[in-house]
Formats: C-alpha cells, sequence, structure tokens
C-alpha cells in the first residue's frame, strides 16, 4: 500500500504501534483516534440515519468509554509507567468497538448496568448537587465568563482567519497607487482631468 505516493510497506504503521520503545506518541494518538476520533464520526451517522440500533450501541459505548476515562483518571498515575499500559489501553478500545465482540455491550450489561442501577438513588442526588452548584457559580460569574467568552471568540475569529489565508492566499498588489494618489486618465494633458483615487 503506498502512502501518499511513497514506497513505505503498510506495516510499518504497525510497527510503529507495537513498538515498545518510544512509541508513546504514536500509541496515545491511536488511543485518541480509535477512542474517540473513529467514535464521533460514527454517533454522527448514527444520529443522522435515525437509525435506532446504531443509535443505542453508540450510546452503550459512549457509556463504557466513560466510565474507563473515569477510572482512568484514578489509575493513570499508577498505570501509565507500565510497560504496554498505552498498548493494553489501545486494545482494550478495540476491544470496546469490535462487531464481533461488541465489547462495550458486554461492559455495560455485565458491570456498568448493575452499578448503576444499585447506586441510582445515590448518584441522582449527587448529579443534582453539581448541576445545583454549576447554576450558582454560572450566574455568581456571569461577568467573568461573558469577557472569557468574548476573547475565546476573537481567538477564534483570528485563527479561522489565519487559517483561512494560509488555504487561500490572497495575491497582494505589488505596485499599484496609493490611496489619495493622483492617477491620470489615458490622453489627459491637464490636472482637470486627473482623477483621485482613494
Amino acid at each position: 500500500m503506498n502512502f501518499l505516493g511513497s514506497n513505505i510497506s503498510s506495516d510499518v504503521g504497525l510497527r510503529l504501534l507495537l513498538c515498545p520503545l518510544g512509541s508513546n506518541i504514536v500509541v496515545r494518538t491511536a488511543c485518541c483516534s480509535v477512542g474517540v476520533v473513529l467514535p464521533v464520526y460514527s454517533t454522527f451517522k448514527a444520529i443522522e440515519s435515525k437509525d435506532q440500533d446504531d443509535q443505542h450501541k453508540w450510546l452503550v459505548y459512549w457509556s463504557a468509554y466513560g466510565s474507563f476515562t473515569v477510572a482512568e483518571v484514578f489509575t493513570d498515575k499508577l498505570l501509565y509507567w507500565c510497560p504496554f499500559y498505552y498498548h493494553l489501553k489501545f486494545a482494550f478500545l478495540v476491544w470496546l468497538q469490535l462487531p464481533s465482540v461488541e465489547g462495550a455491550s458486554v461492559l455495560y450489561t455485565n458491570y456498568l448496568r448493575a452499578f448503576l442501577r444499585k447506586h441510582q438513588a445515590r448518584l441522582d442526588q449527587i448529579v443534582i448537587f453539581f448541576r445545583s452548584e454549576m447554576v450558582k457559580f454560572a450566574s455568581k460569574h456571569e461577568a467573568e465568563i461573558q469577557v472569557t467568552r468574548s476573547i475565546l471568540m476573537k481567538i477564534l475569529l483570528s485563527a479561522n482567519q489565519m487559517v483561512k489565508e494560509i488555504l487561500h492566499p490572497t495575491q497582494r498588489q505589488i505596485e499599484g497607487p496609493t490611496p489619495n494618489q493622483r492617477v491620470e486618465t489615458p490622453g489627459s494633458d491637464s490636472d482637470s482631468d486627473s482623477e483621485v483615487v482613494g
């Protein structure tokens, strides 16, 4: 398989992914791609197609992935130094999505659903508490949030403009009349026939 016209063999990516030394960047990128990017697009397609089974499948995936992410917050500091940690994480994320095993469905049905049902009343209280605290925080700091929002919008607009200029550069006029410079019309001899540009 050619990659962008080069003669690099197709197993180079697999070798980079499985190389234990210095490959954390590659494996972490693969984890992000497999764990988030592909599922986001697949979720989009499920929503747009209005296929109930597909939507259910991706809701279950996001429940499993979210639970894994919460658990990872607490265990990452202990496990990240283990050899092949990100390789195992990558394999787990692939397992969650594989249609042949439906790992997310297995995880949700056998563990997550039972746990959430058992603790549903307490979790509802926690969710209500955090929502009310967020509302209080947002109303208390509304001015700061608006300032931050306007700054972020300006940054995003500037970045968008920069990207547009990079992707579609405009040719700037190298030489030409400057503002308020007199330009003589063809065939004119006097100042009365001149036009002011600008």
